[in-house]
This record gives C-alpha cells, structure tokens and sequence, in this order.
C-alpha cells in the first residue's frame, strides 16, 4: 500500500504553466508505475500520463501529449507533472494514483493506490 498526497493544484490562465506534485509514502516503490489522472465536472475520470518508477519510462494521453511532462525523484519520493500551455479544458480535479507493476497502462481501474486530488482551474 502506498499514501499518495496530490499539491500544487490551483488557478491559471489560459496559456500558462502549473506543476503538480505527488509525494509518496509507505513501501518501496522499485516495481511500481505511477500515474496521472484528471476528472472535469460531469466527465468520468481520464488517464492523463504514467511513469515507472524504476526506468522513468513515461506514457501520455494525446490530449496532454508534447504540453505535459512526467516526472519522479526516486530520492524525494514524489512524482510530479508540469503542465504547459494550459487550456480550459485541461480543467478538472487532478489524481496521483499507484499500481504495484511495471506496466503502462492507462485504465483506471488497474492503478489501486489513490490521492485525494488536487483542483486546476484554467480561465479561458
């Protein structure tokens, strides 16, 4: 099991630049992949990027693909995901979320470990 706190959430304007944060906690994380989930108001939640933890081998929605970029600090225990070029539609409640394996995958229900999540608000 691993605890997983989402920070960095906030308000932007369109065009502009936000850094997520997820800090980590609990076991070790050497076979884990990490990932990035957003839901918008009224939208199921979507698969927006994914890193192992051991390679930094990284995946990305095509919605968020050359705008967004993941990251982790195998030393800090966090995984972060900067955001460029925001849009409205980047809106929604952003998800830190864990699955114990070394895969890619972008299903919602294969990651078992999740944040709370964190609000990004894009003015238009």
């Amino acid at each position: 099991q691993v605890q997983l706190v989402e920070s960095g959430g906030g308000l932007v304007q369109a065009g502009g630049s936000l850094t997520l944060s997820c800090a980590a906690s609990g076991r070790t994380f050497a076979s884990y992949t990490m990932g990035w989930f957003r839901q918008a108001p009224g939208s199921e939640r979507e698969f927006v990027a994914a890193i192992t933890w051991n390679s930094g081998l990284t995946y990305y929605a095509d919605s968020v693909k050359g705008r967004f970029t993941i990251s982790r600090d195998q030393v800090k225990k966090t995984v972060s995901l900067q955001m460029n070029s925001l849009q409205a539609e980047d809106t929604a409640v952003y998800y830190c979320a864990a699955r114990p394996y070394d895969s890619l995958v972008t299903k919602v229900f294969l990651y078992r470990d999740w944040g709370q999540g964190t609000q990004v608000t894009v003015s238009s």
